[in-house]
């Protein structure tokens, strides 16, 4: 039994039955790389969002969000643990399938293990909080938090239907030779692989991937739609959709939407390929970019119609966001469709680029339509969001490990943003530290600290969004305050490398 169990100390089955009518439903969609400005109602002009520009519309859209961390699989730790990425087990993309046996499946060979560094279960985590509490949870999309037979997978963690890749090295594949598959309605005692027997037959590489019919993104899609249509009114529910576009492989169906863009950019990118990554190539990177953002938006459009469809909007938090900032891996070229140069930095570097994500909120029961918030947070502020939004009091006395000596939780719930009522909390600082880049980054208020390798620089956004301008010597009584940051809230890893402190 983990330890959200031991510690729930929850309403009887009768109470938790009374509440289900009032109590809102959270369904959080965390895309994959996309960028600050990739969607239309963030200034992008080359590619059609006409359902994200939509939601914007009917909620509120952020210009100060960030991610917990640069990278996906720590970047997800933030939200799930919600712990910032000093404090929090998983920092960078530790990988579990290096190195192991290979299984066959059709004509490939394919790893016995997939999977990353597990979520520590000594620390709660969201899925086990809200599954605690009454609420159906279901996960469809990257899982990211542990390997195959790991304790960390999503049967052991409080989801009770998941669909998707495990591990995000699997993901790198939008035609793959399985997904996984946790379901409590199917019968499954544990995480399955699930083979996708029309892609099996061909190769993963080159001229035979072409041949293969079973994408990904689309059959995660399908499953999450599945389960939404299932919902009912009788209990609350959770839905987590880590989706994977538009990340790296820039391969997909040539359909409406990708023949919408085919041809139509007067300057194309071909992409040579990269089989060790599982990158496929394309001549055609531009259009395929392009096409799997508006791919992803006509998911989300989706979501919106079933919602409405199941009488389930009006009570229902609706998010969108991504995981961190835009890549350039695959062929993707955001030089290309962000030529404003707004942020500086891309994904794995705590320069604005890295971690400043899109982040639209819709609950048409709460959120006035067509608000622009500057409030400043990141994704470990949605634990205690999430439990305030679902009235779950006093999670983190509920929730604290006894057993640690420091069981963080570093988050503040932006509920009073989102409703408008009462006093917005603020975070004296947001903090950052990813080792694989060899950085760490502070914000407090307008100040910027930036630590790549040691070194630190300090700007301040208000006038240097671009973070051009080394302040530091201008101002050495905020430098140092920023580099004193760093030292305090950095808790030491022994399974990660360390970052240098300034």
């Amino acid at each position: 039994m983990t330890l959200s169990r031991l510690a729930f100390l929850g309403a009887s089955a009768a109470a938790v039955a009374a509440q289900a009518q009032t109590r809102p439903n959270i369904l959080y969609i965390m895309c994959d790389d996309l960028g600050y400005a990739d969607i239309g109602c963030y200034g992008q002009q080359y590619i059609a969002t006409p359902n994200l520009d939509r939601l914007a519309a009917q909620g509120m859209r952020f210009t100060q969000a960030y991610s917990g961390s640069p990278v996906s699989a720590p970047a997800r730790a933030t939200f799930m643990t919600g712990q910032h990425t000093g404090h929090t087990h998983v920092r960078g993309n530790k990988e579990y399938w290096r190195g192991v046996s290979t299984v066959r499946y059709g004509v490939n060979d394919e790893y016995s293990v997939v999977g990353q560094e597990p979520y520590d279960t000594a620390h709660v985590i969201i899925p086990e909080i809200f599954h605690d509490n009454g609420y159906a949870t279901g996960m469809f999309g990257k899982w990211a938090g542990g390997y195959e037979g790991s304790y960390s997978t999503p049967d052991k963690r409080g989801v009770d239907e998941f669909y998707g890749p495990i591990c995000q090295f699997q993901a790198h594949s939008y035609f793959p030779n399985f997904l996984n598959r946790y379901s409590k309605k199917a019968g499954d005692e544990e995480v399955v692989r699930i083979e996708l027997t029309e892609n099996t037959q061909y190769g993963m590489y080159g001229d035979a991937y072409k041949k293969r019919t079973q994408y990904s993104a689309d059959l995660i899609h399908q499953a999450a739609l599945q389960w939404l249509d299932e919902r009912t009114p009788d209990q609350p529910f959770l839905g987590i959709f880590t989706y994977t576009l538009p990340h790296a492989e820039l391969i997909q169906p040539e359909d409406s939407i990708l023949l919408a863009y085919k041809g139509h950019f007067c300057i194309e990118k071909s992409f040579s390929g990269d089989e060790a990554s599982r990158y496929n190539p394309t001549d055609i990177a531009h259009a395929q970019f392009a096409a799997m953002v508006t791919r992803l938006d006509a998911y989300v459009g989706q979501i919106m119609q079933k919602l409405e469809e199941k009488g389930l909007a009006e009570n229902t938090v609706l998010i969108f966001t991504s995981d961190n900032g835009p890549h350039a891996e695959g062929g993707a070229d955001q030089d290309f469709f962000n030529v404003e140069r707004l942020l500086q930095g891309l994904k794995r570097s705590t320069y604005e680029g890295g971690i400043r994500i899109p982040f639209i909120v819709r609950w048409p029961a709460k959120i006035r339509p067509g608000q622009v918030s500057t409030q400043m947070f990141a994704f470990y502020d949605l634990m205690p969001t999430f439990c305030d939004i679902a009235g779950i009091s006093d999670y983190e006395a509920r929730y604290r490990n006894p057993r640690l000596a420091n069981d963080y939780f570093d988050g503040i719930s932006i509920l009073p943003t989102l409703t408008g009522e009462g006093e917005q909390q603020q975070h004296e600082y947001l903090y950052w530290e990813f080792p694989e880049t060899n950085m760490m980054a502070v914000r407090k208020g307008n100040w910027k600290l930036v630590v790549q390798n040691g070194t630190a620089k300090l700007f301040d956004l208000s006038i240097d969004l671009h973070e051009d301008n080394d302040l530091s010597a201008r101002y050495p009584a905020v430098f140092n305050e920023l580099k004193a940051v760093c030292t305090s809230e950095h808790v030491p890893s022994t399974t990660y490398s360390n970052p240098t402190l300034p």
